[in-house]
């Protein structure tokens, strides 16, 4: 069951992340981001939302360790803490920052839970 848990929470990291990494636009106005007079941002979102995403999950599914997924689980419980953080500052679509920040406090606790035992 837990092997089940690993994969398809790696899984799901690895399609989250193939948005950011093939459809920089299409993410990055999924999140509300707006382009610039740069292409920058559109490199910024096939690295730290796509190809980081793709590569962690990828990686722990091939050294199918528990520290490897759990590593992928602290990485979503930051970015689950700075969806929190944006509710505080800077106020964000609600509903959305609850959406996405559900989904990543999700895969890190069961990326957590399973894995540091």
């Amino acid at each position: 069951m837990l092997d089940l848990l690993n994969i398809c929470a790696s899984l799901m990291t690895i399609t989250f992340g193939l948005f950011g990494f093939l459809a920089p636009r299409y993410t990055a106005a999924a999140l509300d981001l707006a382009p610039t007079d740069s292409t920058m941002g559109l490199s910024e979102m096939r690295a730290s939302v796509g190809g980081l995403f793709v590569v962690a999950g990828l990686a722990a599914l091939w050294l199918d360790e528990p520290l490897a997924y759990a590593m992928i689980g602290f990485a979503f419980v930051g970015a689950a803490l700075g969806r929190g953080l944006s509710l505080i500052f800077d106020e964000p679509p609600r509903r959305k920052v609850l959406i996405f920040g559900g989904i990543e406090a999700a895969l890190a606790a069961a990326f957590l839970g399973a894995n540091l035992v």
